[in-house]
């Protein structure tokens, strides 16, 4: 397994991964994601737990109608079980019958677990781990061995988790894994250790750690500090509890943090923020906003004198460049913003013909604070802030006018369900649109009836739909009379933005992050033609 710099990466995303709480990958999502993976570089993709469920199994009979150019797809299992010959060993023959290239297996570090969990001895411990793996390699299987509770074995006897690392040496294993199981470690002791096994046996060492304490990538960057060669993990980090080493984050830093390397082709870490969303989208979970490298967040500037520094030098605030990783820097807008961020949006918005000492500018941060005031926010609600630019140029263009409209929600019996529904009046290029919509809510009401009113004039209109709609209460002592704000995310299937409305009537917030919405999109039809 060895190569000089080469860090395997091992992926357990299919099977600890969706141990996750609130996870779970249908058959096609299990072979989507296998299927990228590999396109990715990854070294090993651990299909399931052999001897588990059917739907495991069913993987590893799907996956070889695959052609995979790289990764070698393992099978996971434990050593067999006390007292059975390992020949008969169910579990044992389930990793057999998988059929994969690589087993593996974990076994017991920790007294702890050998006598009170397993209910044996810790001679039979050994034995178990010893038979497993001699019996895997008669097989023709590359074996990889988990060392299950490494880390707290090792605490409590040092000695005697040492012994479970040489049964499985003696047995043929081909890689020893060091797991941090209950996520408990710190860095400092996580190398310490490492460095320990590595100088004690002659074979390569892997690193499996788990983050209930925060520390599972930092974890692993220091077992391979300390040479450890295969990194165990999940893309996005999800898992048991507070989930495992995050592989989006350990490939990014030894890429480009350390002399190593990690994937089969390093050009593929600018795919790194699309791996991270396909994994999250097969896996219905939400993108996390705020991700190291691959957040929207990630290299997202508020304060003004961060603006100011990367736009003269990018690194002065960003640790990589973006697009290395597949992301994008974003200028955001608040209360800190200052003429460097709103000189950003008008580049960005092809007005890059005014000074940031002009008049201009000055006027638009004032009526930016004089409107955060009032509750409005403009980090999320980018669409809104370029309205508001266009207003304040006196270049905004009104796409239609407002003459009225009318939402009326109603229930008919306690056991049924509330219907809504909106009649809404415009008036377009001085002719009347008179619409009616309805909707699961109020909203959704009104939304529908402005788009139906507007897409006779503005076909494009028919492809926007919402994709977020966020409230809040801005002051709660007010109760019912408080003030709320709408965010509302919009798409066309290709670009998003972000648009915000403010009152102290909800129905009024979200008319007018709608209304945002809408023209925004108008604002684009427009510059592209």
């Amino acid at each position: 397994m060895s190569a000089e710099n080469k860090v395997f990466i091992y992926d357990t995303t299919l099977r600890d991964g969706s141990q996750a709480e609130g996870v779970t990958f249908s058959p096609v999502a299990r072979i989507h994601v296998a299927k990228m993976l590999d396109s990715f570089g990854v070294d090993y993709i651990e299909g399931g737990y052999a001897a588990s469920n059917p739907k495991d199994m069913a993987f590893f009979r799907d996956i070889k109608k695959e052609n995979l150019q790289h990764a070698k797809i393992a099978a996971f299992g434990s050593t067999r079980r006390a007292n059975v010959k390992v020949e008969e060993d169910k579990g044992t023959l389930a990793l057999l019958e998988a059929d994969t290239e690589v087993c593996t297996i974990f076994g017991k570090s920790w007294l702890l677990h050998v006598l009170e969990v397993l209910k044996t001895t810790p001679e039979e411990n050994l034995a178990m781990i010893e038979d497993t793996c001699r019996f895997l390699k008669e097989n023709g299987k590359e074996v990889i061995y988990d060392a299950e509770h490494f880390f707290d074995g090792y605490k409590d006897n040092a000695e005697y988790a040492l012994q479970s690392l040489e049964a499985a040496v003696k047995g043929g294993a081909d890689c020893l894994v060091l797991c941090d199981t209950n996520g408990g470690m710190l860095p400092n002791e996580v190398f310490d250790v490492t460095t320990l096994v590595r100088d004690k046996f002659g074979v390569s060492v892997g690193i499996h750690t788990h983050n209930d304490s925060e520390t599972a990538v930092a974890n692993a960057m220091e077992s391979v500090r300390a040479g450890a060669v295969q990194v165990q993990g999940v893309i996005n980090g999800f898992g048991e509890r507070c989930g495992n080493c995050n592989l989006v984050s350990m490939v990014a830093n030894i890429n480009l943090k350390t002399d190593k390397t990690c994937l089969a082709d390093p050009d593929q870490l600018k795919n790194l923020k699309s791996v991270s969303q396909f994994v999250n989208e097969q896996a219905n979970l939400r993108d996390n906003q705020r991700a190291a490298f691959v957040g929207a967040s990630a290299f997202a500037h508020k304060a003004g004198m961060h603006v100011d520094g990367v736009r003269k030098v990018s690194h002065s605030f960003e640790h990589v460049a973006p697009e290395r990783v597949g992301n994008d820097r974003r200028i955001l807008i608040s209360e800190l913003s200052g003429a460097s961020n709103v000189m950003d949006k008008l580049i960005e918005m092809g007005l890059d013909n005014i000074d940031r000492k002009s008049p201009e500018v000055r006027d638009i941060l004032e009526t930016m604070e004089k409107q955060e005031r009032s509750g409005y926010v403009y980090e999320a609600a980018d669409a809104s802030f370029k309205m508001l630019i266009k207003k304040v140029l006196k270049e905004h263009k009104s796409f239609f006018e407002l003459e009225g409209y009318r939402v009326i929600v109603e229930k008919h019996g306690k056991n049924e369900p509330c219907t809504s529904e909106a009649t809404l009046k415009l008036n377009v290029n001085g002719e009347t649109a008179f619409t009616v919509g309805e909707g699961d809510g109020p909203v959704d009401a009104l939304n529908m009836a402005l788009r139906l009113a507007l897409r006779e004039f503005y076909p494009s209109i028919k492809d926007v739909h919402l994709a977020d709609y966020r409230v809040s209460i801005l002051d709660p002592e007010e109760a019912t009379a408080a003030k709320t704000r709408v965010v509302i995310e919009s798409s066309d299937g290709e670009n998003t933005w972000g648009t915000v409305g403010v009152s102290e009537n909800i129905i009024e917030a979200s008319w007018e992050a709608l209304v945002d919405g809408v023209e925004y999109k108008l604002f684009l039809n427009e510059e592209e033609h």
